[in-house]
């Protein structure tokens, strides 16, 4: 039989890992391939709230407009990439979004096997990317409907590094060239991987100090890496890599290349140059509670304190989400370290792992970094261990067995892994009823978890969303939804308004600072308090419409804790009494719901803990077969101090104290009992509720 040449088995093992790769990625639609809750427009949705907003982009991009002010991100890479796809593929928009992670992340593979290549060891790169393309966080991030930039960061980010191994180990011009491409194209496609691309400019820059210091060569690799990440717009970056290309080819510059690296330092630094390092250490890192802003010096929530993937992770997590399980992860981290050892080159993947330890702190988001360098270590310690059996046969066995047992446990997360969509049918159709009611200028109030979503089935306008979070506009829309209908409803008003004049001015403060200043007042507690009254609002623009699902139960106490301080002092106020239960059970004359909090029913009073409080009201809600909503409530003890809402369709108990029970989110989605006079009812389902603003 004729053995194949090293190309052909590089494609081969390039092929065989992509199928892989696209195959498990299939398993999350098998599951839901015709469960009608999760599809719209005839195809599954996707499963992550961020990608509605390059959807957004994307569907604005087709259409050829967009509003003003809207925050569609037509200038996006992922919105133009995919608006692209939708033009030259015969495929639905829908079927698009569902599929492009699966296909474009899976192209990890082919920079692995490049890696591989030049290390000489094609089977380790085939090893490395059976388990690396479908590791537990590279799997979470890049799966079926995960619509969103992760599935091609780590594909361009690993070009970057074949381009470095191949500039250290060939000194080739052309790995020149595809340095500062892949950089550039990297950090087009996700602004965040400048940290990731200056990491590996520091290293380059140690490097050539200690070993390389009268070395040309890498003084042209440091300029083309810094015109890479320089902070200019695409087209431009382009032309510049190009053109100090051609300048690096001829032998007649060979002798300038100081002076071009003197212009390439003074153009990366007047572009930006360590700036975006300090934001995002600041987000990610040196993480603060409170935050304080403006003149005022108002203080709000930190959003970063309630991100789950910005929060420490215990070390079984850590391990299971780079390799699969613990085992796994050790062996890997042993495999690296040889790898290292045995190709010193191997030291350029680094900034990967670091980034990747990162996530015992900063969060479960950045595991994804360590996938590929440890799934490197991994199936180099594989070969070095069955490299001793001497039969062929015996060791490819051998090999197959280790492998499988380390494949394994990500191949059962994965059949287990099964997310739902961001959103179910019945939301989407309500959203979508509203857009033919609402018109484009509209802005609907929502946490800012569902602004996405919203945005992209109503085609309006959002207070909030999740790239706009910050303590500072969050604290306006926390507050309407925990506070009272009336207070609610003229801060809504209010904060519509002061946004559209904030686009119209370029204004810097925050909403609640011009809307304290603008009524004369110098305390932002002042303006609140004017809230209560019977203050002049300002000349309504457009409609305002409330969005309030019933999945925003499980947040509720996260949404309280953004308008739960006191605005000038940032001292965080007493927390509020929110109890949620869908597992209760009848022991005698209590009624368990859980966490030590128990009904008694022979004196209709609640038990929290070791204490008995009294109860001052039960409702009961139900729908009937035309899914109207019909509740019973009777006061119990008006002394008492805390509420129970029993929403027996739902089998969820609510225990409340009396604020949270009369706040706006509470009477409108849970109760519907709401003020015709601030409030009209326009659509409705048992899975969320939508009210225009009538003031």
């Amino acid at each position: 039989m004729k053995t194949l040449s090293e190309t052909q088995r590089l494609w081969l093992y390039t092929l065989l890992s992509f199928a892989f790769a696209v195959a498990m990625r299939l398993v999350w639609i098998y599951h839901f391939d015709g469960y009608e809750p999760f599809y719209f427009n005839g195809q599954l949705m996707i499963n992550t709230n961020d990608g509605y907003y390059f959807a957004e982009g994307a569907r604005d991009i087709l259409a050829g407009f967009h509003q003003p002010n809207d925050l569609s991100p037509t200038h996006e890479a992922m919105s133009l990439l995919t608006a692209l796809f939708a033009k030259i593929l015969p495929f639905s928009f829908e079927t698009i979004l569902l599929y492009m992670p699966i296909l474009l992340s899976s192209l990890v593979v082919i920079p692995m096997m490049f890696i591989a290549k030049r290390l000489g060891n094609l089977e380790i790169g085939f090893g490395a990317s059976l388990l690396a393309g479908i590791a537990w966080s590279y799997y979470n991030r890049t799966m079926a409907g995960y619509y969103d930039t992760d599935m091609l960061n780590i594909v361009l980010a690993l070009f970057t590094l074949y381009y470095l191994i191949d500039a250290f180990m060939t000194r080739r011009k052309s790995a020149l060239l595809g340095i500062a491409l892949s950089i550039a194209l990297y950090m087009w496609w996700y602004n965040a991987s400048y940290a990731l691309s200056f990491s590996l400019f520091g290293l380059i820059v140690l490097y050539t100090l200690f070993y390389e210091r009268r070395n040309g060569y890498f003084y042209q690799l440091l300029s083309m890496m810094m015109i890479g990440l320089i902070g200019v717009p695409i087209v431009l970056k382009l032309i510049l890599i190009a053109a100090l290309f051609v300048l690096f080819t001829q032998e007649r510059f060979e002798r300038y290349w100081l002076y071009l690296l003197g212009a390439c330092i003074v153009i990366f630094m007047a572009t930006g140059g360590l700036d975006p390092i300090t934001l995002r250490l600041k987000g990610y890192v040196f993480k603060e509670a409170i935050e304080s802003s403006g003149a005022m010096g108002l203080h709000f929530f930190s959003v970063m304190q309630t991100v789950r993937e910005a929060g420490s992770i215990p070390f079984e997590t850590f391990a299971n989400r780079i390799s699969g399980h613990t085992a796994t992860f050790i062996l890997s981290l042993i495999g690296y370290g040889y790898l290292v050892y045995r190709h010193r080159v191997m030291l350029l993947m680094l900034p990967l792992v670091g980034l990747g330890f990162i996530a015992m702190n900063s969060g479960l988001r950045f595991t994804i970094y360590a996938v590929v360098p440890l799934a490197f270590g991994f199936a180099f310690l594989i070969h070095e261990i069955v490299r001793f059996i001497e039969k062929r046969v015996f060791r490819a066995l051998a090999a197959t067995l280790l492998y499988a047992m380390a494949l394994y446990p990500n191949i059962t997360h994965i059949d287990s892994y099964r997310v739902p969509t961001v959103f179910n049918a019945d939301e989407v159709r309500l959203l979508d009823r509203l857009k033919d009611k609402a018109d484009r200028e509209d802005y609907v109030v929502a946490w800012w978890d569902y602004g996405y979503p919203i945005r992209y089935y109503t085609d309006m306008k959002t207070l909030i969303d999740g790239g706009k979070h910050s303590g500072s506009v969050n604290f306006a829309v926390s507050y309407m939804l925990t506070h009272p209908q009336e207070v609610s409803a003229k801060l809504a008003r209010l904060d519509v308004e002061f946004t559209e004049r904030a686009f119209e001015k370029s204004e810097t403060r925050t909403n609640i600072e011009a809307m304290s200043e603008a009524y004369g007042l110098s305390d932002a507690n002042d303006f609140l308090t004017l809230l209560r009254t019977d203050m002049e609002l300002p000349q309504k623009s457009r409609d305002v419409y409330l969005y309030l699902p019933y999945r925003m139960l499980e947040i509720y106490p996260t949404v309280a804790s953004f308008s739960n301080l006191d605005l000038m002092s940032g001292e965080q106020k007493k927390q509020p009494f929110y109890f949620i239960s869908r597992n209760a059970r009848e022991n005698g004359s209590l009624i368990e719901l859980g966490g030590g909090v128990a009904i008694e029913r022979a004196t209709m009073s609640i038990r929290v803990g070791d204490q008995s409080v009294k109860m001052r009201r039960f409702a009961k809600t139900s729908y009937d077969n035309e899914m109207r909503l019909h509740k019973d409530v009777e006061l119990i003890d008006f002394r008492g101090a805390l509420n129970v809402i029993y929403m027996q369709n739902y089998d969820t108990f609510l225990v409340l104290d009396e604020a949270t029970y009369n706040s706006l989110y509470v009477q409108l989605m849970v109760l519907e009992e709401y003020d015709p006079n601030l409030f009209e009812m326009v659509l409705a389902n048992p899975h969320a509720k939508i009210y225009r603003l009538r003031i």
